[in-house]
């Protein structure tokens, strides 16, 4: 059971057994927790100096020719000025935070020991000071980093160097040796020891860091959890278009098979001509890499625009207009896509060209009209897609190409939407009437995009 415990409160939530670059960012967190803290110390510093530099003295009170407290301040300060650069600079190590708890509490119990001499009284007369709140304040501070060893180790050091001012004053070699009492009055408004106060004093201590050190576990093992699916989050929405990704983490409900919404929505595919030939005679690094250079090139415009990319068919990429997030101008932003598209696939053209490469050429169409935007698959592998007319025409439109020798092609009808929706063409586009498609029953008025 206690192996089981220590193991739950001091095996840093699993982390070690985690991906490297999710330990990189636990230890990130870890490294601005530790300039937080140092920041803090040097306000308590600050205030606590000022605190104790303008307090005034009582008449008739004897006081010692005594600054300890001034040194001490000082030191501190340069200590925690050190820190702070340290983790600054990420070159803190476990053992210096040992150091610095040891520090801390030296600072404190060092402050403490110092008022009996600055106000001429026996070591009993410390035991009353409020100054030792400042414990629990130092604990909480190194709850911060959220590992519960350090706040265990600091409860445990405050802890020993309480019993050891009790044991000063005991002792009587900071006063007169029959300090003991039973009476609390007494106790309270005298410099007497009553063992039972000093006790509970140690005990809210110890309990004290043991809340916050079971609260820090359970922190730290929620905090490693969100790191990693913080981290697989941001792996995964690589292979997810963004909007949709967003979509599945915003959702208030898993997002389960066979739910779909209707939409109003454009539906552009483009095509790399030739490359199923390419495919064969290249080695397989080089395919891949052309294949990056066409996507580098094309996606992020599509992106740019509006649009959604849903899907890589191999040298095929299908993008929605409208369907993730509806849109009034989803036609209009499907065609300069496209338009943006023919430009710079012509200019990745002529840098082949020139560079003693085969150039290559799009084949691309969309069409407007409504889908079904939804999740489909077997329950534990999901996709989300677009199924309608508007897909299947558009991708009959794109094989079309090659029968009108053309690079890019659309309907009338959506070419007309888009023009209602704000679009201007960059240059006339050629209209053709009464079109035969491949699988589409009836003719089809098309416009010619780029030939």
């Amino acid at each position: 059971m206690f192996a089981a415990l220590r193991g739950w409160l001091f095996d840093s939530g699993g982390a070690d057994k985690l991906p490297e670059r999710v330990r990189e960012a636990i230890r990130l967190q870890q490294e601005r927790s530790e300039i937080l803290i140092a920041w803090i110390q040097l306000a308590i510093v600050a205030l606590v100096t000022t605190v104790y530099e303008t307090s005034a003295m009582p008449e008739g009170v004897v006081q010692y020719d005594f600054a300890f407290e001034t040194q001490v301040f000082a030191t501190y300060g340069v200590f925690c000025v050190i820190r702070l650069f340290l983790a600054w600079r990420r070159l803190l190590r476990p053992w210096m935070l040992y150091v610095s708890v040891v520090a801390d509490m030296a600072l404190l119990m060092g402050l403490i020991f110092s008022f009996p001499l600055k106000y001429a009284q026996p070591a009993a007369f410390y035991l009353k000071v409020p100054t030792l709140l400042y414990v629990f304040l130092f604990i909480a501070l190194r709850a911060l980093r959220f590992e519960a060893r350090f706040v265990v180790f600091t409860g445990l050091v405050a802890v020993a160097g309480w019993i050891g001012l009790v044991l000063y004053v005991e002792s009587g070699k900071g006063g007169p040796l029959d300090v003991r009492t039973d009476d609390f009055v007494e106790y309270m408004t005298s410099n007497s020891l009553l063992i039972h106060a000093e006790v509970d004093k140690i005990i809210a201590i110890l309990l004290t860091t043991a809340v916050l050190a079971i609260a820090i576990a359970r922190a730290r093992h929620l905090l490693v959890r969100a790191v990693s699916e913080g981290a697989a989050a941001r792996d995964l929405s690589r292979f997810f278009d963004p909007d949709v990704a967003d979509r599945i983490r915003s959702a208030h409900v898993s997002v389960k098979a066979g739910e779909g919404e209707l939409r109003d929505a454009t539906i552009l595919t483009v095509d790399l001509r030739g490359f199923t030939r390419l495919s064969v005679e290249l080695a397989p690094a080089d395919v891949m890499k052309l294949l990056q250079d066409y996507q580098g090139r094309v996606c992020p415009l599509i992106v740019a625009n509006g649009g959604n990319i849903d899907k890589f068919l191999g040298d095929g990429i299908l993008a929605s207009f409208g369907a993730v997030t509806p849109s009034s101008t989803a036609a209009a932003d499907a065609m300069r896509a496209a338009d943006a598209i023919l430009a710079a696939t012509a200019v990745w053209a002529a840098e082949r060209q020139a560079a003693g490469l085969a150039p290559l050429a799009v084949g691309l169409a969309l069409t407007a009209g409504r889908v079904v935007f939804g999740a489909v698959g077997d329950g534990e592998r999901l996709e989300f897609t677009v199924i309608g007319d508007a897909v299947n025409l558009a991708a009959k439109l794109e094989k079309h190409n090659k029968e009108e020798k053309t690079q890019g092609l659309t309907d009338a009808a959506t070419y007309a939407l888009a023009e209602r929706q704000g679009y201007r063409a960059p240059r006339p586009h050629e209209h053709r009437a009464g079109r035969v498609v491949g699988g589409v029953p009836d003719l089809v008025d098309i416009v010619v995009l780029g030939t």
